[in-house]
């Protein structure tokens, strides 16, 4: 009796620390996916003028994390109803997350040399491009007064485009109605290239490092569901003995 009190014990925790690893899994799941949308939304303007396509990675990481929040949901009904075959399973599906994660974390690693070197040329097709399609537009002059730069190198790029633009009114670092653009001290000089790159950068590598991190969590799930399926076979096979 009192081993089969201990055999049940056992399995009590087992469950119990399963349950909280779903909620925890839970948790990082709806973290990824509100970092990737957070993420995509704060570098939409300059991911629209680099690469094509340049914000899939972002995407594809809040994806992610939206199938790891359903999965875990449906792994606290797997880890309730306690039937091995379907921990086995759960923790099969962990494995495979684990190597997703991993997958993402380095293909948005990947990503940010991608767009560090589209970004350049981007910059100077949309600067080409200002003042004829509205929504590049906005883009460029959102990113030179949110960072306080102007043109791709330098403010003299307004110039050396072809054909030459005037100094865009959100290079100024003064009122816009008492601004005059052709004085440099009332505009920014430097460029947004190396800004906008060393933002991308910083931003890119918290999410790249957040997805490894959460890659080795997994195996921490997967040792409970093996454990806890190993001990409930062991249990119905004493039953049957």
């Amino acid at each position: 009796m009192s081993k089969r009190l201990e055999t049940v014990a056992t399995m009590t925790c087992m469950k119990t620390l399963l349950m909280l690893f779903n909620f925890i899994f839970w948790g990082s799941g709806m973290l990824m996916l509100c970092i990737g949308i957070w993420m995509r939304l704060q570098l939409r303007d300059y991911m629209n003028m680099g690469v094509q396509d340049s914000g899939t990675a972002l995407l594809a990481l809040a994806s992610l994390g939206a199938v790891l929040a359903l999965a875990a949901t449906l792994a606290c009904c797997c880890t309730a109803r306690g039937h091995p075959a379907l921990l086995y399973l759960y923790g099969a599906f962990l494995a495979v997350v684990a190597l997703l994660e991993l997958g993402a974390g380095a293909s948005v690693y990947a990503y940010r040399t991608n767009l560090n070197e589209g970004f350049d040329q981007g910059l100077n097709e949309s600067m080409i491009a200002y003042g004829q399609e509205h929504s590049i537009s906005n883009h460029i002059d959102t990113m030179q007064s949110t960072l306080h730069c102007c043109g791709n190198r330098g403010y003299t790029d307004w110039f050396n485009i072809y054909p030459p633009k005037d100094i865009p009114l959100s290079c100024c670092k003064v009122p816009q109605d008492e601004c005059k653009t052709n004085d440099i001290e009332q505009i920014y000089t430097e460029g947004c290239y190396n800004r906008v790159v060393d933002f991308i950068n910083s931003n890119i590598g918290l999410v790249a490092g957040t997805a490894i991190g959460v890659a080795f969590f997994p195996l921490v799930g997967i040792f409970l569901a093996c454990c806890l399926a190993s001990n409930i076979n062991k249990t119905e096979y004493e039953q049957v003995a």
